[in-house]
């Protein structure tokens, strides 16, 4: 390697003070991040002895920094460039502006006094100085108020003698709304008032601890050291025992903290990992410790339903990486390697019997969510295989070592892993005996053996590896079951597995897998327990699996489509708390409004496949453009996008990427015909169409994208997306949730066909709306 002489090092500087003399003209155009790329690219070929350089760039990116509200950045920039030159009036007074914006008054005036010492004459420094004087004194007047409201406020509440409980929840919701601003988090922290917040929790009353719990929730947000503080205090203990509780409410409540807690345990783990040299291979000290606690917690007996999917959504949103490009996944390793056995427990644990753990209607498909996320967040082959033989461990100790009651929960296992990561699912249906002790178990004359068994044969019937196997010995014993069992619970479950083996022809009119008639009649049994109210939910959910297959058939969507009462049924069993619908409903719309994807077949391969004796799919006759056109029309009258948007409301692990998928497929085809459009708007779609096409599949998100889109040109943005507006080029106004997901639609290369054709080209044949639309975006 040659040494760079006098001459290169010039032309160094010469090319570094061109780039910032760029950066500057960018800067003054209104392009604060490009302007902040290039003084980085000058920053990188500044020598050493370049100091002068250096700190002009760092000045200079300060200023970026305030325009783009980075205020962290912007006050390290200053500081980098005051290192360099102490008296740099330019570079204090902007790092005076930054630490007003990030909630440190008294530096920002130090630096102020510092820059009207070296300019007394400066009038913006004079008016800097006196604002911020005037705002930290109001500032000081407002504390002192807000440390005797703090003390009042603790006081009525831990009074027992005080019986006016709407001054009390007053007080309580003061609290709460309190503890979301900093300043008024900080003095609640500074009063003691953790501890008497604890006090509040141990009441036991469920007003007192819902508002203990959210008050702590926002003394937490965004504050690591206050939350290890609050951590050491109120100990997992605490937490875990309100997890106990029979109340919704609470468990959530006590969810939405850990969140925070976890969220300040995190950030502390990728600090610690910034500054090695090599990605940490276990979570830091405090997380582990947590998630240790967390998963003993999951087979804790008192535990009650509600806490427990508390946990498990709590694993579901914080473990598996936000993004494929994160290259670390130590903690979905630690929790596989220390938890997968008391997630499996969870999940194997069944719901009739009395001794099992304590679930809700949701746990079983909240255990599926959580164990295909894990699976999907392995990254190699070796990952895998260590799952998988977690897995075929645990289900091989129940199935041999434990009678029927052990068969019985190695099989409710099997089915969580099936609804869940199903190449694992697949592998423990090939352990010997399990399709077997299967089968066996769905002749079981007890009705939980048999409720379980059924379950499980109805989500492996898709599975390849074994699909003929329970062809061959499965339909025969289903339709025994459906015929001859006195229990409905049964009965139903026993239709929903016919269902799922007859429709393996999918859309194919000529692959007809029953008798002519017996799919409709299928279909009008599962529309009838659907609106019986007599039945419970869990029950009816079942129904709606069965539409949700049945429903390839066009006959089948028709008859559902005149079925005004299975149709507010379906509607209201979405809307409802049970989560397990979800997919089942989004299914049923996406098969009855035909937007699954399908190809048109070319006119010479099917000529070739005729001559050469070959299957031709063929389409129903009732799946003809008029005929879906007509659907949709009833859908909509129906009630189908509000049944959509309530969906959509739902925090829920069931809404899983492949669920939203299915749901932005219905609101495309919702909005095909401008003249639905309005009506879509008006009940809440173009709110919900958002998050859908800002977080998903590729396919769904684009699908979101196009059907915003459409919405977006014959529907006015405020009318369509009301919330905060951003203005951009040529004057227009726009919300800001629409023009980023538009930005997103546009810059990303697999978005690139959002409104139906290439980027950069317009179609002649184009309504005038539709081109000035796109170039607007453009």
């Amino acid at each position: 390697a040659c040494s760079a002489g006098p001459g290169s090092r010039a032309s160094s500087a010469s090319f570094s003070s061109e780039l910032r003399r760029e950066g500057n003209e960018l800067f003054q155009a209104g392009r604060y991040e490009e302007a902040l790329a290039v003084y980085a690219r000058a920053l990188g070929l500044c020598a050493p002895e370049e100091r002068a350089e250096k700190g002009l760039l760092h000045r200079n990116r300060a200023a970026c920094a305030l325009k783009l509200e980075d205020y962290a950045q912007a006050e390290r920039d200053a500081s980098e460039a005051l290192k360099v030159d102490g008296g740099d009036v330019k570079s204090l007074f902007r790092r005076s502006q930054a630490l007003q914006q990030l909630g440190r008054p008294e530096q920002a005036i130090l630096d102020l006094q510092r820059c009207i010492s070296l300019e007394p004459r400066n009038k913006a420094f004079q008016e800097a100085l006196r604002n911020l004087g005037s705002s930290m004194q109001e500032k000081m007047r407002n504390m002192s108020c807000t440390d005797s409201k703090v003390e009042q406020m603790f006081k009525l509440l831990l009074d027992n003698e005080e019986k006016d409980l709407d001054k009390k929840q007053k007080a309580a919701q003061n609290l709460i709304v309190l503890a979301r601003e900093e300043a008024g988090a900080e003095k609640i922290f500074q009063n003691d008032g953790v501890r008497l917040l604890l006090q509040l929790l141990d009441t036991g009353r469920l007003d007192m601890m819902l508002a203990a719990l959210r008050t702590l929730t926002g003394l937490c947000q965004g504050h690591r050291s206050r939350t290890m503080a609050i951590l050491t205090e109120l100990g997992p203990e605490r937490l875990l025992a309100v997890l106990e509780m029979e109340a919704e409410q609470v468990c959530l409540a006590t969810y939405n903290l850990l969140q925070v807690v976890f969220d300040a345990l995190k950030e502390g783990l990728q600090k610690e990992e910034l500054s090695k040299k090599d990605n940490a291979l276990v979570p830091a000290k405090e997380l582990k410790l947590l998630l240790r606690r967390l998963l003993e917690a999951l087979t804790r007996e008192k535990i009650s339903g509600y806490g427990r999917d508390s946990l498990l959504n709590l694993l579901i949103n914080k473990v598996p990486r936000k993004s494929p490009q994160d290259p670390n996944n130590c903690l979905t390793l630690w929790v596989i390697d220390q938890g997968l056995k008391d997630i499996l427990e969870v999940g194997g644990t069944v719901s009739q019997s009395p001794e099992g753990l304590q679930v809700t209607e949701n746990t079983h498909m909240t255990v599926a969510v959580l164990l295909n996320k894990l699976y999907g967040d392995l990254k190699c082959d070796a990952e895998r295989e260590n799952f998988h033989r977690l897995c075929e461990d645990y289900v091989r100790s129940w199935f041999q070592d434990h009678g029927v009651p052990g068969q019985l929960r190695a099989i409710q296992t099997v089915s969580c892993l099936l609804q869940g990561p199903a190449e694992a699912g697949n592998r423990v249906l090939e352990l010997s005996g399990v399709m077997e002790g299967m089968l066996a178990l769905c002749a079981s004359s007890k009705e939980v053996e048999q409720l379980v068994a059924v379950e499980a044969l109805i989500h492996a019937a898709d599975k390849a590896k074994r699909a003929t196997f329970i062809t061959t010995n499965g339909v025969t014993l289903l339709k025994e079951i459906y015929k001859h069992s006195p229990r409905d619970t049964i009965r139903i479950r026993a239709l929903v597995g016919l269902c799922k083996l007859g429709s393996a022809g999918g859309t194919d009119f000529s692959m007809k897998q029953f008798a002519e008639g017996s799919t409709l009649k299928l279909a009008r049994q599962c529309r009838k327990w659907l609106c019986n109210e007599a039945m419970d939910r869990g029950t009816r959910h079942w129904a709606v699996e069965g539409l949700a297959f049945l429903t390839l058939d066009a006959d089948v969507k028709e008859e559902l489509l005149e079925d005004k009462a299975a149709l507010q049924a379906l509607f209201h069993l979405a809307r409802s708390e049970n989560q397990s619908s979800l997919f089942a409903v989004a299914s049923t719309l996406v098969n009855c409004t035909n937007s699954y994807d399908h190809e048109e077949p070319d006119p010479q391969m099917v000529e070739l496949a005729k001559y050469a004796k070959q299957h031709i799919p063929e389409k129903h006759p009732k799946d003809k453009p008029e005929f879906v056109h007509r659907r949709v029309k009833k859908l909509l009258g129906a009630g189908m996008v509000s049944a959509l948007t309530c969906m959509m409301k739902k925090e829920t692990a069931a809404l899983s990427p492949a669920c939203r998928e299915l749901i932005s497929r219905v609101f495309l085809a919702a909005v095909e015909d401008p003249e639905d459009r309005g009506a879509v708007v008006a009940a809440g779609g173009g709110k919900a169409l958002i998050p859908l096409a800002l977080e998903g599949t590729d396919a769904g998100q684009t699908k979101a994208a196009q059907a915003l889109a459409k919405i977006a040109i014959t529907t006015a943005p405020e009318m369509a997306f009301p919330g905060e507006r951003v203005s951009m080029e040529g004057g227009a106004v726009l919300p800001r949730e629409c023009v980023s997901v538009w930005k997103l639609s546009w810059s990303d290369r697999k978005h690139h066909n959002v409104f139906g054709l290439e980027k950069n080209t317009i179609r002649s044949d184009m309504m005038l709306q539709e081109r000035e639309c796109i170039l607007l975006l453009l």
